[in-house]
């Protein structure tokens, strides 16, 4: 066998050669790969954590949209339901006169009017005998003691779309009928 003093460059082959250079190559990617990868991994955890909050945004983004979607109709009705609260009254001392008797066109067209917006949720309160309750009413003549305040006379009445009041009812104040 021969020392490797004894070894000449001449007597070295190409495919030796070739051998130890690709166990070279080979041992140097592994050792770039593993410090790409442990440079890539924060990069990783981070790039993750981004899109995480981005999808989080995004569907809060879709909530928000939906809700002020849903605020802006609700919003619409009520103007809608403002303007219309005179011709509501109108009809009502229409009704209060005898103006809107059976198979007239009036009564017909008051009837329509009132089942559309019933549909929409309009509801109409304040009725004399009612209980007093000063975030529904607005008293204008209190006849009573006070003790169990009761609606009198309405003078205009109070309207609720869904749960929110839009208009209080006009009312008098008095105390409640004398049981007997």
């Amino acid at each position: 066998m021969t020392s490797p003093d004894d070894v000449t460059p001449d007597d070295v082959t190409p495919e030796a050669d070739e051998t130890v250079a690709e166990a070279v190559v080979e041992e140097a990617p592994a050792e770039e790969v593993a410090a790409d990868q442990a440079a890539a991994d924060p990069q990783v955890a981070e790039l993750t954590e981004a899109l995480q909050r981005e999808r989080a945004q995004f569907a809060n983004f879709k909530r928000r949209s939906a809700e002020e979607a849903l605020q802006a109709v609700a919003r619409g009705k009520q103007i809608l339901v403002e303007k219309l609260l005179p011709v509501l009254d109108d009809l009502d001392r229409a009704r209060e006169h005898g103006d809107l008797a059976d198979g007239s066109p009036l009564k017909a067209l008051a009837d329509k009017l009132g089942d559309v917006l019933t549909s929409e949720k309009l509801a109409k309160f304040g009725e004399p005998g009612d209980v007093f309750d000063p975030e529904l009413h607005e008293a204008i003549q209190n006849d009573g003691s006070g003790d169990q305040p009761v609606l009198g006379l309405v003078y205009r009445a109070g309207y609720r779309l869904g749960d929110k009041v839009i208009r209080t009812a006009m009312v008098t104040v008095t105390d409640p009928p004398a049981a007997e």
